[in-house]
């Protein structure tokens, strides 16, 4: 199956109409989403499917014979699910923290570092948009202009030193990794 592109879904659990909102715009680079209130309505999305467990229940022992299920989850078939609770709203980053895109450079205050052609494009996605996760698949798209994504180093590498140079300019942001999604730029 090597070479064939595999989509993934993000489910997002929220109980509010507010988080609801967020987690939208939160998820909104995503290739798809899904935002459900409950982990239960997550559940039955999946395909939960009821299979015989121990002799207990809530109510107390189970008389011998009787049905008895516990739920077990089965992802839909080409989808991997991750499972995501709200947090709350992230802040922006600070007014003070800026791309200059015709100097190649990275502006916190009165203080600049210059950046590669990578670390600019990676730098420039998340500053425009920030607090929103960016997948892997659209970050490597929008930099490097394809969708391979092979094992990843080359964008953990960049984000790395961007991290660093965020660190070295002692600026109140940094880029936050979202295991198994992507990143978002976030207050430190």
């Amino acid at each position: 199956m090597q070479g064939i592109p595999v989509a993934s879904l993000v489910i997002g659990i929220a109980s509010s109409p507010a988080e609801r909102r967020h987690l939208a715009r939160l998820l909104g680079g995503s290739d798809a989403f899904l935002i459900v209130s409950t982990v239960d309505q997550a559940r039955e999305f999946l395909g939960v499917v009821e299979t015989p467990t121990a002799a207990t229940s809530p109510n107390g022992p189970v008389p011998a014979g009787a049905p008895q299920t516990e739920a077990v989850l089965a992802p839909a078939p080409q989808a991997t699910a991750v499972l995501a609770e709200v947090a709350p709203s992230p802040q922006l980053p600070p007014p003070d923290l800026a791309v200059d895109s015709d100097r190649r450079v990275l502006r916190w205050r009165d203080q600049e570092i210059d950046l590669t052609r990578l670390e600019h494009d990676v730098l420039l996605c998340l500053v425009h948009a920030p607090g929103q996760i960016w997948t892997y698949e659209r970050l490597h798209l929008e930099v490097w202009g394809n969708r391979h994504l092979g094992r990843g180093s080359d964008m953990h590498s960049v984000v790395r030193r961007v991290r660093g140079k965020l660190a070295r300019l002692n600026a109140a942001t940094t880029i936050h990794s979202v295991r198994g999604v992507g990143f978002r730029l976030a207050p430190v």
